[in-house]
């Protein structure tokens, strides 16, 4: 009886040893096929384009890096009052000469902006084209957003302001570099070239023409956004001439002011010390020196629609 017994407890334990190593040499097996599949082919989280780096596609006096979604029209008012430092004479500005823009732009492709504006300085009517050309990524693979904006722009004053019709002519060329750095902050950095066919000159005493200033004209913006709350944000931007001219260089501009924003407007008030509107002239032509408190009080109106 109890060798029976006996072989009755050994073969019942070798079956259940044989089971149990095949169920953990099975069990294994699968945990490192899954641990080898894990490490051949790690996840990969899906890159997304970063949204809203700014609330409209211009900032103060400067282009962003956004550029509206295709189907989009754009109408944008930019009014500029006189210079503040005339105090009650003028009301701080108010009852002095302004400046004012009207633009129209439409999106006909995915990352691509045209449009069109006249502005009272100068007659100048512009023609303008932006295209995103690298979009910040949520995964840093693309680390910061990329676009080029550029515009040629007629001066329709008078002809007897010119000798010749492409003397009217004026040239913008600028690469916007941004990232979005936080929620709340964004930050933008941008190089420019500015050409005019004309600029102001002289008779020498021997008879010769002589340029007062350089056709082309180098210079490099910086601007800042800071979401206060949901919609609304402090701002602040900053140009910085590079080319030095004969006589009359230009002044840094800068400003600061306060934005707010909706799915389809954009509203920007802010103090600079720059008349003009088209960037060219801006950064070739102001002559305001803001340590002088020479500033203007202007605004900003976006209106957008969707088609």
């Amino acid at each position: 009886m109890k060798k029976y017994i006996n072989n009755i407890d050994y073969s019942f334990l070798k079956r259940s040893c044989i089971a149990f190593v095949v169920t953990l040499c099975v069990s294994v097996n699968g945990v490192f096929a899954q641990d080898s599949t894990a490490t051949d082919a790690p996840v990969v989280k899906k890159s997304k384009v970063v949204k809203n780096t700014f609330g409209s596609s211009m900032l103060i006096d400067n282009q962003t890096v956004m550029v509206p979604m295709k189907g989009t029209l754009e109408f944008d008012i930019q009014h500029r009052f006189g210079v503040v430092n005339n105090g009650k004479k003028d009301l701080w500005g108010f009852f002095a000469p302004s400046n004012i823009r009207l633009g129209l732009s439409y999106s006909p492709i995915s990352k691509l902006f045209v449009g069109i504006g006249i502005t009272k300085e100068r007659m100048q009517a512009d023609f303008s084209a932006k295209y995103a050309l690298k979009q910040q990524t949520t995964n840093n693979k693309v680390p910061v957003s990329v676009t080029y904006f550029g515009n040629v722009v007629v001066d329709a004053r008078d002809k007897s302001n010119f000798r010749a019709t492409a003397h009217r002519l004026s040239y913008f060329n600028q690469l916007i570099l941004a990232r979005k750095i936080t929620e709340k902050f964004s930050a933008q950095v941008a190089p420019s070239f500015s050409w005019f066919n004309n600029v102001e000159a002289y008779v020498d005493k021997n008879g010769v023409i002589q340029k007062k200033m350089e056709n082309g004209h180098l210079a490099i913006s910086v601007l800042g956004r800071y979401k206060i709350s949901e919609k609304s944000a402090i701002t602040v931007g900053y140009d910085q001439p590079l080319t030095q001219h004969l006589t009359n260089n230009p002044e840094p501009n800068i400003s600061f002011g306060f934005e707010t924003t909706t799915s389809s407007h954009a509203f920007q008030v802010f103090a600079g010390n720059y008349y003009g509107i088209v960037p060219q002239s801006n950064n070739v032509f102001n002559q305001n020196d803001y340590r002088e408190g020479q500033f203007v009080i202007g605004f900003n109106m976006t209106r957008l629609w969707n088609f």
